[in-house]
């Protein structure tokens, strides 16, 4: 696992050259990216969510479209069209934008839920419909979707089926003050997204991914994993818990992390690292923890304080 720990670093120094100060966001998103999972970005306006995206494309040397998605958007503006060609009088299909491999599907919540759900079978399945017949997605294929938490005039809430579909939310969030005046300093002649070059292939990203999955992970790791899902559903704030899929999520993204480590196994600190990301967005608060203004992350953190890590040995009261 040297080498994939290797190529991570060189991607994550790559993408930071652009992204200043958040080092942990963005190996998150490179966490992703090696469990061939999708990202919600949750942010503010100006934060860097477009800037993310194209520097990661960038860096792998992929394919990159933007969507900007607006109420008038129709799912045909994302999947693709047939067209009638008159000379061989047979329908052609035109690809849609979601055709690329890394996405941008910029506010996708001012998009109506009939347009949203033309993504859904791009992300599970890795292809899209159109008249009945299919087209596979180019590989590697990754969705990173923003939405802006404030603005809620003209917005679609995304519903929990197509929330449950991305396995990491991230929020980039203000960079500090030092980190602001880097970006100033650093954007004063020439933006660095312009000079920047690919580091790696499609090719060995893809080789990467399927190394990922080798990773191992004993039998205790994935009872935590289950024991930490499970809490999410007996827990008294929480109206719907985690499902299976959140279990895989975080099986999936704690053997990234391992990978990115350099070890060839998982441990409980790979769970609790990512443990937050992939589950927070699954959960539905009940009524008196919203009006508390809990959040769900708060929930997760206090469960996994909770749960027993496998291994850990009983402290005498």
């Amino acid at each position: 696992m040297i080498d994939l720990a290797t190529t991570a670093e060189k991607v994550i120094q790559n993408v930071e050259r652009v992204i200043v100060g958040k080092h942990a966001e963005v190996e998150l998103t490179l966490v992703a990216l090696l469990s061939n999972g999708h990202i919600l970005l949750e942010d503010v306006p100006g934060t860097g969510k477009t800037m993310l995206a194209k520097s990661l494309a960038r860096s792998l040397g992929c394919s990159f479209k933007r969507i900007q998605f607006t109420p008038d958007l129709l799912p045909s503006d994302v999947t693709g069209v047939s067209i009638y060609n008159q000379k061989t009088t047979e329908f052609e299909y035109r690809p849609g934008p979601v055709s690329a491999q890394v996405i941008l599907a910029d506010e996708i919540n001012r998009a109506t839920p009939k347009t949203q759900s033309a993504l859904l079978e791009a992300m599970e399945e890795q292809q899209v419909t159109v008249d009945g017949t299919s087209y596979q997605l180019p590989d590697p294929f990754l969705v990173l979707a923003t939405e802006n938490p404030i603005e809620y005039e003209g917005t679609f809430p995304l519903p929990e089926a197509q929330l449950d579909r991305f396995l990491l939310r991230l929020s980039l969030g203000y960079p500090d003050r030092q980190d602001e005046i880097t970006i100033l300093e650093t954007q004063q002649e020439v933006h660095p997204l312009e000079e920047l070059g690919q580091v790696v292939d499609a090719a060995e990203l893809v080789h990467a991914q399927s190394a990922v999955k080798a990773i191992y992970v004993d039998r205790l790791i994935s009872e935590y994993i289950v024991n930490i899902t499970a809490a999410t559903r007996e827990h008294e704030d929480i109206y719907l818990g985690a499902s299976p899929r959140g279990s895989l999520g975080v099986y999936r993204a704690s053997q990234a992390r391992a990978a990115m480590q350099g070890r060839e196994f998982v441990t409980p600190d790979d769970v609790k690292a990512v443990a937050v990301a992939v589950l927070s967005h699954r959960l539905i608060l009940n009524a008196a923890a919203r009006m508390r203004q809990v959040t769900t992350g708060d929930l997760l953190a206090g469960i996994l304080s909770r749960v027993v890590v496998p291994g850990a040995r009983a402290v005498a009261r």
